[in-house]
C-alpha cells in the first residue's frame, strides 16, 4: 500500500496530495514556500480567507486547477506545534483518510515532512500516518446482500520525504500497518453474530493464526477439559449445546522459555446470563462478549508479524453461556482448575469463573506474568463511563508496564483499587473457598478481586474493557461497533516489555 520516495515532486500526478499545516504566522515557509509560489501564492491568500484552515484536526480540500499535477490538495491542520501530541496527530490523520475514502479515492500522495514538530519525527508521523489509515477505513458490512463499503478504495499511498531514509520511513509505517490490521481483525471478531462465532470457530481462527505465524498451538475439547478438571469453564458451558474450548497459543522469542508473559482472555461468545438472566434490552449486544479474546487474537497476530524477543502464552477459555435444563444454577457449587471451590451466586457473573482456569492454565503453562482483559462488569462503566478501561493489580511494577503502553497506544486506563476487604469479600461464602458475586457494591472491583485469587502471587494485572470494547459512536480512528480495544496496548506492551526482579 505504501511507497517512499525522496523528493516532493509537484509535477507527479496524484488523485490528491496531502500537506500538514501548523497553525503559525506565515503557513507556507520553507519547504512549503515552493507549493504556494505554484498557486501564484493564492494558498495564502485562502488561509487568510479561512477557506484553508490551520486548526487542529480540521480538513481543507482545493482544486489545484491544473497548476501542479495533483488534482486536488488535502490540508490537514495540526493546531500549534507546541500543543500537538502524538494523539493528535493519529487523529488528524484518522479524519482525513475518512475524507477520502467517502470521496472514493484510490491513490493519493502525502508530503509527510510537512507533518514533522519539535516533538513528532519523520518515524512517528509515518507510524502515526498508516496505523491512522488503517483503523479510521474500516468498516464491517456483515451479512448483507448489497455491501455498503464502497468500490472504489485507497491502495496506494505515496509518502514523500526529503529527510527521512526510504528504509527507516517503511519500517515505521509497516508497525504503524500492523498494529492497525491487528486492531481490525479483533473488531471483526467482536461484530461477528454470535451464531457466526461459536467457541470452536473461535478455535479455529486462533488455529489459523497460529499455521500462519508458526506458534505452537493446542486447543482443548471438551473431554480434555474435563480430565484438567476446569470445573469452572465447564460450570459455564453446562447449559450449552456448543461444546467449550480451552484455546493456547505460544510463542517463542527467547531461546529459554523463561520470563513468559501470560496473556488470558474471556472468550464468551454469547451470554444470556443464564439463569440469572438479562433483561430484554441487555441481552442485546450480548455477541460482544468475547472482546478480550479478540483483543489477545490481534495483539498476537501484531507479536506474530513483527516478532519481538519475548516468551508470550495466549489462553482463551471460550464458550457461551445459555439456559437449559441442565444450566448451572444459582447456589451450585463448582471446584475450578486450581482446586478452589466456589459457590455461584450469580450465573451472569460468569467471565470470571472461565478466567479462572484460564490463569490456572496459563500458569501450567509457565506465565510469569499474568494480563488478563475481558468485557466483565457493567459496574466498571458506572464507575468510569464509556472511555476508559478499569485496571486493577497486586503487583504496581507490572501495571506500570501496562499503564505506558496504553498510554502509547491512546488507549487510556484507570486503577481501580484492591484493598484486603475486596479479598474478603470474595471469601465470604459459607460453603465453599469463594462466592463469585458478593454484592453489587463495588461491582467492577470484586470481580477483579475474585481474579486475584487465581494470580495468587504470581504478577498479574486485570483490564477490565466492559464499556471500551464498542461504541455507539463513530470517532476519528473507527466506526461505530467494535473498537478492538486493548489489542495496541497488549502488543506494545509484550514489545517493550522488561522483566522485573522480584
Amino acid at each position: 500500500m505504501f511507497q517512499v520516495k525522496k523528493e516532493l515532486d509537484l509535477t507527479a500526478e496524484h488523485e490528491g496530495l496531502v500537506i500538514g499545516l501548523i497553525d503559525k504566522p506565515e503557513k507556507f515557509s520553507g519547504s512549503l514556500a515552493k507549493l504556494d509560489e505554484s498557486f501564484h501564492g493564492q494558498l495564502t491568500e485562502l488561509v487568510k480567507s479561512g477557506d484553508i484552515s490551520a486548526k487542529v484536526k480540521h480538513i481543507s480540500k482545493v482544486h489545484s486547477l491544473g497548476k501542479i499535477g495533483s488534482k486536488r490538495l488535502w490540508f490537514v491542520g495540526l493546531g500549534k506545534e507546541k500543543e500537538l501530541s502524538f494523539d493528535q496527530m493519529r487523529e488528524a490523520f484518522g479524519r482525513l483518510f475518512k475524507e477520502i475514502q467517502s470521496n472514493q479515492l484510490t491513490e493519493a500522495a502525502v508530503y509527510l515532512d510537512s507533518f514533522v514538530t519539535e516533538k513528532i519525527d519523520q518515524l512517528d508521523a509515518a507510524h502515526a500516518l498508516s496505523e491512522a489509515a488503517v483503523l479510521s477505513m474500516y468498516q464491517y458490512n456483515g451479512y448483507r446482500q448489497k455491501s455498503n463499503i464502497p468500490e472504489r478504495k485507497l491502495s496506494e499511498l505515496t509518502i514523500y520525504s526529503d529527510k527521512a531514509e526510504a528504509d527507516e520511513a517503511k519500517a515505521s509505517l509497516t508497525v504503524g500497518y500492523t498494529f492497525g490490521k491487528g486492531t481490525n481483525s479483533a473488531r471483526t471478531l467482536v461484530n461477528t453474530p454470535g451464531n457466526m462465532l461459536t467457541a470452536a470457530d473461535l478455535a479455529n481462527y486462533a488455529a489459523e493464526l497460529g499455521a500462519k505465524y508458526d506458534f505452537e498451538v493446542e486447543i482443548l475439547d471438551k473431554d480434555e477439559i474435563e480430565k484438567l478438571g476446569m470445573g469452572a469453564l465447564l460450570a459455564v458451558n453446562k447449559g450449552s449445546a456448543e461444546p467449550p474450548k480451552m484455546i493456547v497459543l505460544k510463542y517463542q522469542g527467547k531461546e529459554e522459555w523463561k520470563d513468559v508473559i501470560g496473556l488470558v482472555g474471556k472468550g464468551i461468545t454469547f451470554d444470556t446470563g443464564g439463569y440469572s438472566i438479562k433483561t430484554k434490552a441487555g441481552i442485546v449486544g450480548m455477541k460482544t462478549d468475547m472482546g478480550g479474546a479478540a483483543a489477545v487474537l490481534g495483539a498476537m497476530e501484531i507479536i506474530g508479524e513483527l516478532k519481538p524477543e519475548q516468551n508470550v502464552v495466549a489462553v482463551i477459555p471460550s464458550t457461551d453461556n445459555m439456559i437449559s435444563g441442565g444450566a448451572f444454577k444459582p447456589d451450585d457449587v463448582i471446584t475450578s482448575m486450581s482446586g478452589k471451590t466456589i459457590e455461584v451466586l450469580n450465573t451472569d457473573a460468569e467471565g470470571r469463573l472461565v478466567l479462572a482456569d484460564g490463569i490456572t492454565y496459563a500458569k501450567h503453562h509457565g506465565a510469569e506474568y499474568l494480563v488478563d482483559i475481558a468485557t466483565l462488569t457493567g459496574g466498571v462503566i458506572t464507575a468510569l463511563g464509556l472511555h476508559t478501561t478499569g485496571a486493577m493489580t497486586n503487583y504496581e511494577p507490572l501495571y506500570e508496564q501496562v499503564l505506558e503502553a496504553s498510554m502509547e497506544a491512546g488507549e487510556q486506563m484507570w486503577q481501580l483499587p484492591l484493598f484486603e476487604s475486596e479479598k474478603v469479600r470474595v471469601k465470604s461464602s459459607q460453603v465453599a473457598d469463594l462466592n463469585n458475586s458478593p454484592g453489587r457494591e463495588g461491582h467492577a472491583i470484586v470481580a477483579g478481586a475474585f481474579i486475584g485469587e487465581f494470580a495468587e502471587d504470581t504478577p498479574w494485572v486485570h483490564l477490565d474493557i466492559a464499556g471500551t470494547a464498542t461504541t455507539s459512536k463513530a470517532c476519528d480512528l473507527g466506526p461505530a461497533g467494535a473498537t478492538g480495544v486493548m489489542v495496541r496496548t497488549l502488543a506494545l506492551f509484550v514489545e517493550r516489555f522488561e522483566p522485573i526482579e522480584k
